[in-house]
């Protein structure tokens, strides 16, 4: 017989088969035809598997004719088919005794047992493999964020990243720092990969002067975010750069334009960072690169503007400053910049405009505050001065620039005890700000109080004795040894500043006169040339429209100006001291004195109004609230006018 011919017997695979081996009994068994090496006769053939019921289409005649005598004759087939596969292997899986009311049941236990044996094989190959896995986890180096929670419903929806991230902001802008911090830590436990969160915990801690830990912040970060995210990266180049670490800066800085080549940032940091290094070439490129990759910019733009201004080609820089006012008309360090611009070439009224613009543009920012006022105070309108610099520190503050300036003004305007108690609190707010400490002990100095000049100039090193404003205090502690009749100490002094600056060209004419004071011509004259030699200058080509934005701080421009330390204001402190004299007589005397409630400029805008309508505040109560915040008794709410100076006074301004 061909098992694999197509005859109606060799439809199945499979032949169900009975054995009777007890009349009585019924085992049913599969077996699997092998074909052997006896084959079986041609005329014996397999029993079909069929319905007991006829079908109409089959296509066999024998279930046509007989197929009620299955049943009849199974007996006498399975006896023959056992004798002519009598050597075929048979495979047969034990044999179970079964009703047909117990068939569902002994069914579902069976596949339940297997189930069950099944899931505990399984469960155990997990374990072990889940225990493997752990162990090369611990061993491999490779930072795995922390998560909150076993399942997604455990954690926080979106939006309570955006909520925390503000009000962790807010908490950092009134010195709340711990509670900052908690926020952002858990900010970053929920949503490791969110770089916002680091970038914001880095700041914090750098606000606080912890450099290490935002270093660790934004290490972390990087590897969280897998090195994509460019704001952290330039971060932490930026953190280097004030650290003094070039090298990384730069490092890091290449890294932040690689993850996004159209981050601003980046490239405006980096062409900073080169600017001060003296790498005018090599800032031009970036900054070449960022207008390439990222479109106009107004930081960029301003930047070209200053390194324009700075080369003395006006024209090209208020071209450029205008290009930077048309990309954010709410600019203010871009008005603020081009209207310092106008005040150095004396366009007095152009200037004004655009502090009115800057102020417009940013109501609440302390430098356009600071500055107009500066700015007023150096063109006599002290009245205006002072009501800018008041309105500047009712709306911030906190900031200790804004009464250091206003210290200053009514020390040379009005009296030393009211000067005092401004720098007094100024230095209670902020008290490493070095400048406080440096015009403080400069008006002590003035009054003659020299004990107290030296315990305030000690305070202001023993803050950062690495600083420019380490380098000013020190010349100007030499100046005041050098009056004291201190000689060696002075060129102590002098010197220490030098090794701070050494491009200070006040701290090295100072040192010279006080060599030819001594007789020391000679001397005079190598140190006049070794700051010609030592000096180093920036050349700047005119051949491509490129610049630098480093925007300086205005309150130390402000503080340089108010303490004659700077070059321009040296050269004519001796030309100009008799005038200033004249003109402080006139002010207290009244003649000259304007009017404080006259606040409408000549370009015709308010500045009551102004403030009452942004800013609400009442320009009438502007001393009340400084009043305030000095604690100083309402008996005392207006100052009196000096209207006579003492001999140390005349002495020290003559001087």
């Amino acid at each position: 017989m061909n098992l694999f011919s197509s005859s109606p017997t060799s439809n199945s695979n499979f032949n169900l088969l009975t054995q009777t081996q007890n009349p009585n009994s019924r085992k049913f068994c599969f077996t699997f035809p092998l074909k052997t090496l006896h084959s079986p006769p041609s005329h014996h053939s397999l029993p079909p598997i069929c319905s007991l019921e006829p079908s109409s289409s089959s296509s066999s005649p024998l279930l046509q004719e007989k197929p009620q005598t299955l049943e009849e004759n199974d007996t006498e087939e399975i006896k023959n088919e056992q004798k002519s596969f009598g050597e075929s292997l048979v495979v047969r899986r034990p044999m179970m005794e079964y009703s047909e009311d117990s068939k569902d049941d002994n069914l579902s236990d069976y596949l339940k047992k297997e189930n069950d044996g099944v899931e505990k094989e399984m469960s155990a190959l997990s374990s072990k493999v889940d225990a493997g896995l752990t162990k090369i986890a611990k061993k491999m180096p490779i930072f795995e964020p922390e998560r909150v929670g076993s399942s997604a419903e455990d954690k926080p929806l979106q939006v309570n990243l955006d909520l925390a991230l503000y009000k962790a902001k807010v908490l950092a802008r009134n010195f709340s720092y711990e509670e900052a911090e908690k926020i952002l830590q858990l900010c970053i436990c929920y949503w490791p990969e969110d770089g916002r969160a680091y970038v914001a915990l880095g700041k914090t801690f750098s606000k606080q002067g912890k450099m290490n830990e935002a270093r660790a912040v934004y290490e972390k970060g990087c590897q969280a975010t897998q090195g994509e995210n460019s704001f952290i990266w330039q971060c932490w180049a930026v953190l280097e750069s004030k650290m003094g670490n070039v090298r990384r800066a730069r490092e890091l800085f290449d890294a932040a334009t690689v993850a996004d080549k159209r981050h601003i940032a980046a490239w405006h940091g980096w062409a900073v960072l080169e600017l001060k290094q003296g790498n005018v070439k090599k800032a031009r490129h970036l900054l070449g690169k960022g207008l390439k990759y990222c479109g106009g910019n107004e930081y960029v733009y301003q930047t070209l503007a200053r390194l324009e201004a700075k080369a003395g080609r006006y024209e090209r820089a208020c071209y450029l400053f205008r290009q930077a006012t048309k990309c954010n008309p709410k600019s203010c360090a871009s008005w603020l910049s081009w209207a310092q611009l106008e005040a150095q070439q004396e366009n007095n009224g152009n200037a004004r405009g655009l502090f009115e613009k800057a102020v417009q543009a940013s109501h609440k920012n302390r430098f356009a505050w600071h500055v107009w006022g500066v700015f007023e105070a150096t063109l006599g309108n002290v009245n205006l001065a002072r009501k800018l610099l008041k309105i500047g520190h009712a709306v911030n503050p906190r900031d200790p620039v804004l009464l250091q300036s206003l210290a200053l003004l009514e020390y040379k305007y009005s009296t030393a005890n009211l000067a005092r108690a401004l720098f007094r609190r100024a230095s209670q707010l902020d008290p490493k700000h070095q400048p406080v400490w440096i015009a403080w002990g400069w008006m002590e100095w003035k009054e003659g109080n020299i004990a107290k000049a030296r315990e305030l100039y000690q305070r202001a090193l023993s803050i950062n004795s690495t600083t420019d404003s380490a380098a000013r205090c020190l010349q100007a502690w030499g100046v005041l040894e050098q009056r004291a009749g201190n000689i060696s100490a002075a060129r102590r002094l002098f010197r220490s500043s030098l090794n701070v600056n050494s491009q200070s060209y006040i701290t090295w004419m100072t040192w010279a006169s006080l060599e030819e004071g001594q007789g020391n011509s000679i001397r005079a004259e190598e140190i006049r040339n070794l700051y010609f030699q030592q000096r180093t200058e920036v050349v700047d080509d005119e051949s491509w429209i490129m610049g630098f934005l480093d925007i300086i701080d205005p309150a130390i421009d402000s503080i340089k100006r108010l303490l004659n330390f700077d070059k321009n204001s040296v050269s004519k402190d001796l030309s100009s001291t008799s005038a200033e004299n004249k003109e402080v007589s006139k002010d207290e005397s009244g003649s000259t004195s304007e009017d404080s409630r006259i606040t409408i400029t000549e370009t015709g805008f308010n500045l009551d109004d102004f403030i009452r309508e942004k800013l609400s505040l009442d320009p009438l109560k502007l001393d009340v609230q400084l009043e305030v915040s000095l604690g100083i008794a309402s008996d005392d709410t207006r100052p009196a006018r000096k209207v006579w100076q003492s001999a140390k006074r005349s002495a020290a301004t003559s001087i």
